[in-house]
């Protein structure tokens, strides 16, 4: 019989990604995800809470994405599959680890966290939106460079300032709250 190993998680980030790179140039990217369950208690019949902590890990073209856009407290979606890493400590006892290796990621919540004052009209971004050098890999120093501010746009002379033929075009951040699949190729 065939398995399964997929997770699925909503949550906020419980601090900025730490990035790094290998020596190979490819980045890594390690988040920490809270999720949280509400509940009724029987016995009390308050709402209680109970919060989970989730180590997720990302590679490639992914984990820069992650580093340039997501802040501590940014609402993600992820999906991929449980891992469980063998490792020993300094007196030699194994240890293990268990995480998350990520294959998608949908950003939540419009540009949340982001300071730089700009709104996207209420549109979320997400990995599978951004243009192939729009994470441009930095030297393989882990150090995060901040996104570039955009200019205004500069509304038409012709009555239309409002108007952007650009929208129908564009990629949509998703369809029914069914995030799209980043798969590593660029679209255009």
């Amino acid at each position: 019989m065939a398995s399964v190993n997929k997770v699925i998680l909503v949550g906020n980030l419980g601090a900025d990604p730490e990035v790094r790179y290998l020596p190979s140039g490819d980045a890594v990217a390690n988040l920490r995800i809270a999720t949280t369950d509400r509940y009724k208690d029987k016995q009390s019949g308050e709402m209680k809470e109970a919060t989970e902590w989730h180590r997720v890990s990302m590679f490639g073209k992914l984990a820069e994405i992650a580093g340039q856009y997501l802040r501590k407290g940014s609402s993600v979606y992820i999906e991929g599959r449980i891992r469980t890493r063998k490792w020993q400590d300094q007196s030699g006892q194994d240890k293990y680890s268990t995480e998350i290796v990520a294959d998608q990621m949908q950003m939540l919540g419009g540009r949340g966290g982001a300071s730089d004052g700009d709104s996207d009209s209420g549109t979320d971004r997400s990995a599978s939106q951004q243009s192939p050098d729009s994470a441009q890999r930095s030297a393989p120093t882990g150090q995060r460079q901040p996104p570039a501010r955009r200019q205004p746009a500069q509304a038409p002379s012709n009555g239309f300032g409002d108007f952007d033929d650009d929208i129908p075009f564009r990629q949509p951040a998703a369809l029914d709250g069914i995030p799209f699949r980043y798969d590593g190729a660029p679209m255009y």
